[in-house]
């Protein structure tokens, strides 16, 4: 590139006439261009520098490329030496990604681009908050043989409010967020506390962001009110992790423009569906549909339809819509009540397939073969008109109990029913033989009484209807994945890593202890985790080892390279199938759409590197939305608790540090501690390879997977903490039991004490 006649920059740039396209006559180089040059030249370079290699003569052009350039820095793509030049990220050994805050004052910079975390030491994190974005150097390795970084530059600052408890002492005014990953005091000057008393929760407006040498400063925005009003948990979930409420009146107004039906004007050009019987299937408290499904034999195949509510069709890229989806990334979904990611008007409207209503969609058909595998796809805009709403267990109960009234009352809806859960069986075969996981864990529903009050935690029950839908969900998921793929087009898709190295090596170690072997040497595949799942499954420690082997994979997360997803052993993957609340999904549609109108993929508007930042976006959002409902729910858990102090329950040990053991209520649901004091007459050390601890002297051991019996100590409210303690006759049992395990250590000791007193 560099040999080229450098004038000639607008040639060299392979994305000219995209960005000609966008902006007009007046342009600069592209991303893509600017990375690429940087990195040929081999070293950082100014403004200036690079004004003079690519002859930009008029102060628009500089203006431009300097707009340009802080940009990409923003956005971490380049960063700028302290003699102003600049070099891609990955040239210059450093790290970009977003911050993870630990409540022990550490942190981790979780690469955009994937890979190992960087971990940040609480020094680091002085000049950081939860959520940031950052750019760091590395370091070299910690103590424990992690990576260690040091901040370079903070990219991107997340965090504008903060919501906690207001505390006064000794004249000095400040806000303990609510938050815990975020470990800093806020200090209020007293002039900004507002009517806010010591006690109360508030939120705090930051007016100042944390450095290396000062607290972060702030104030008082909102008190929100005492500790215990009901919906506070709520309230204080939603403000602590800055989820977007408030609806700005432009977006409802947006939104309402389409009307409240799909005008037949509208419906011209689409395939029309609308005498197929689809139908949603769906929990029995949804209020809004975004899938619709049809099956039917075809000769030795299945012909499969997947409806997908058209949301791409009323939400268009650039509108003040659009950037409030993208904002929030993704519904959210509390215990009462679901924080959407678009307006009623839509969500629950226009994008909702209730049923005997004309709707646009995008329909997804599928062949499927004998072995549950597609052998063709196709996409369509089309529109439908949903034949039913149905629920997961009125389907179970035609296809799988065959009820005999539900079967009547739904008699033109039967064979349709009975062929979707024959495709289902068909495609179960085929995920295990590909080697699928399917880790066995427990979800829960929970029952309000009066006054919002928890009357109890309800283990809920998967049947084959939930099963059934899952299995069509993935099938247009793959076959989405493969249709971007296949034009060349370019999208998001939903990763899933195997082990890392050193997860794998813990992995490895644990199993070893128990005489358990993972196949697959340094790569093992998502089938030699199944296997093993397989052959520990009528083990008594079979949970303790499942939870071990689940905590090896990585978390999902959003990518425009595709990567495959471990979890469901496939190729390619991505999410289509529910727009109404995922952004990814929308994104996904509008590449599908782009191609079904005739665009090519240089033609779509987003790069590579504008991809990656939605990715990184998305996943940033869906982490926040899971955290927050977690902080919802654990508040409500231990309110729930409070008056259960002094009461005895069987629980099971679901997490082993070195300061104790977390135990679940059988029954209940509820996780607590057992600090390693409240283990007596003992001194207790952790093996953190066997995921245990083990007595000195009596040589009784505590696993991860043994049931306990505890009493409820302590809750507290604040810190959304539990505290048991074991019940001493369980002490007692559990101690006999330990002689198997920790037995010879016990009669070493006791040999030694009388050795002892004979001398």
């Amino acid at each position: 590139m560099t040999n080229k006649k450098r004038s000639a920059w607008r040639q060299a740039d392979p994305f000219a006439a995209r960005e000609q396209e966008k902006y007009g006559s007046q342009t600069v180089p592209s991303r893509e261009f600017i990375q690429q040059y940087l990195e040929e030249r081999g070293m950082p370079l100014t403004v200036d520098e690079l004004r003079a290699e690519w002859q930009l003569d008029s102060a628009w052009e500089m203006d431009a490329l300097s707009r340009r350039l802080r940009a990409m820095e923003r956005e971490g793509q380049l960063i700028r030496n302290r003699r102003e030049g600049y070099g891609p990220v990955a040239k210059m050994n450093l790290v970009t990604g977003r911050i993870i805050g630990h409540p022990e004052g550490h942190g981790f910079l979780i690469p955009d681009e994937g890979g190992d975390s960087l971990f940040l030491s609480p020094r680091q994190m002085r000049k950081l908050l939860h959520g940031d974005r950052a750019v760091a150097r590395v370091i070299g390795l910690d103590y424990r043989g992690r990576r260690e970084g040091a901040v370079v530059e903070v990219l991107e600052r997340n965090t504008e409010t903060i919501v906690g408890r207001f505390c006064e002492e000794r004249g000095v005014c400040f806000v303990i967020p609510d938050n815990k990953r975020i470990n800093q005091d806020i200090i209020v000057p007293t002039d900004s506390r507002g009517a806010a008393q010591a006690g109360q929760i508030v939120i705090a407006e930051l007016i100042e962001q944390p450095s290396a040498q000062n607290r972060p400063l702030g104030r008082i925005k909102e008190v929100l009110g005492e500790h215990m009003a009901p919906g506070m948990e709520i309230r204080i979930a939603i403000a602590s992790h800055g989820i977007p409420v408030e609806w700005p009146e432009t977006v409802l107004e947006e939104a309402c423009q389409w009307g409240e039906s799909v005008p037949e004007s509208v419906s011209q050009g689409r395939w029309d569906l609308r005498t197929t019987p689809l139908v949603t299937i769906d929990g029995i408290t949804a209020r809004d549909f975004d899938d619709a499904v049809y099956c039917e034999r075809r000769g030795n195949n299945w012909r499969l339809l997947v409806a997908i509510a058209d949301v791409s069709s009323y939400v268009r890229p650039g509108t003040t819509l659009d950037r409030e989806a993208r904002k929030r990334g993704n519904s959210v979904y509390f215990p009462d009540r679901a924080i959407p990611m678009l307006p009623e008007a839509l969500s629950n409207g226009l994008c909702s397939l209730n049923p005997d209503v004309d709707r646009l969609c995008m329909v997804c058909e599928m062949t499927i073969n004998a072995d549950g595998r597609i052998v063709r796809s196709r996409f369509a805009e089309a529109v439908m008109r949903s034949h039913a709403r149905l629920t997961y267990d009125t389907v179970a109960a035609i296809v799988s109990d065959h009820h005999s009234p539900l079967r009547a009352e739904y008699a033109g809806l039967v064979p349709h029913l009975d062929q979707l859960h024959a495709l289902y069986q068909a495609m179960r075969v085929s995920r295990e033989q590909r080697g699928a996981m399917d880790f066995d864990t427990q979800e829960t529903v929970i029952e309000y009484g009066a006054d919002r009050k928890i009357e109890r935690i309800m283990p809920t029950e998967r049947n084959d209807a939930h099963r059934l839908i899952e299995e069509c969900m993935i099938a247009a998921n793959v076959a989405a994945a493969r249709f971007l793929q296949r034009n060349k087009m370019p999208g998001l898709y939903r990763i899933h890593e195997g082990p890392s190295k050193e997860r794998l090596k813990k992995l490895r170690a644990f199993l070893g202890e128990l005489g358990l072997g993972l196949g697959g040497g340094d790569k093992p595949t998502p089938k030699d985790y199944t296997r093993l799942l397989q052959q520990v499954h009528d083990r008594p420690d079979a949970h303790l080892i499942q939870t071990v082997m689940l905590r090896s994979l990585a978390q999902a997360v959003y990518q425009p390279g595709n990567l495959g997803h471990f979890g469901l052993a496939l190729e390619a993957y991505t999410h289509f199938t529910s727009p109404i609340r995922r952004y990814p999904d929308l994104q996904v549609h509008r590449a599908i759409r782009h191609v079904l109108q005739g665009g090519k993929p240089a033609d779509f508007p987003p790069n590579h590197a504008e991809l990656a930042g939605l990715g990184e976006h998305c996943s940033m959002t869906e982490r926040r939305a899971d955290e927050a409902v977690r902080d919802a729910v654990e508040w409500l858990k231990c309110e729930y608790m409070l008056d259960k102090l002094g009461q005895v329950f069987d629980g099971i040990i679901t997490g082993v540090t070195g300061f104790g053991l977390f135990v679940e209520l059988r029954g209940a649901f509820v996780e607590g501690l057992i600090h390693v004091t409240s283990l007596r007459n003992d001194f207790y050390h952790f093996d953190p390879v066997g995921h245990r601890l083990h007595g000195e002297r009596s040589g009784q051991v505590y696993r991860l997977g043994d049931g306990v019996r505890v009493r409820v100590t302590r809750v507290d409210l604040d810190e959304r903490k539990i505290d048991f303690e074991p019940v001493e006759a369980e002490r007692s049992e559990r101690s006999e039991r330990g002689k198997g395990e920790g037995g010879e250590a016990t009669k070493r000791n006791r040999y030694l004490r009388r050795r002892k007193k004979k001398e």
